[in-house]
């Protein structure tokens, strides 16, 4: 599957989440239904995925996570927030460098209006 294709199934997936349970929840409670939903849908989802820090030759373990990591190929990244601010876009970026994926997407559940808050952030897609 390509990056888009999968992105259209976690967008349905996040559709039916959302309109099941709504906005005020935590973001480990979406997360770990989305990954539920995902995982019905035939993906392989990887959750809280460490994701190492290299610099220059030197690897270093900061504690860095991946919410989730769909097909080895599309990174999520769950917010619930009132809104999303510049430093969610610049963090889900530098997960996308260091991961070497193409795409990832930005949700903020936290809202009256889901799909103006998924937000698709890409690396040389």
């Amino acid at each position: 599957m390509t990056e888009n294709e999968i992105s259209y199934l976690i967008r349905g997936a996040v559709f039916k989440l959302y309109n099941a349970i709504g906005p005020g929840l935590l973001e480990s409670a979406y997360e770990m239904a989305l990954a539920y939903e995902l995982r019905k849908e035939g993906l392989e989802v990887k959750s809280q995925l460490g994701l190492p820090f290299k610099y220059e030759e030197v690897k270093l373990d900061v504690g860095y996570r991946i919410d989730l990591l769909v097909n080895d190929k599309v990174i999520i990244e769950i917010k619930s927030v009132e809104a999303l601010a510049d430093v969610h876009y610049k963090q889900i970026l530098t997960y996308l460098k260091l991961s070497d994926c193409k795409l990832g997407l930005l949700i903020n559940f936290n809202t009256s209006k889901i799909d103006e808050n998924i937000k698709r952030v890409v690396n040389n897609l």
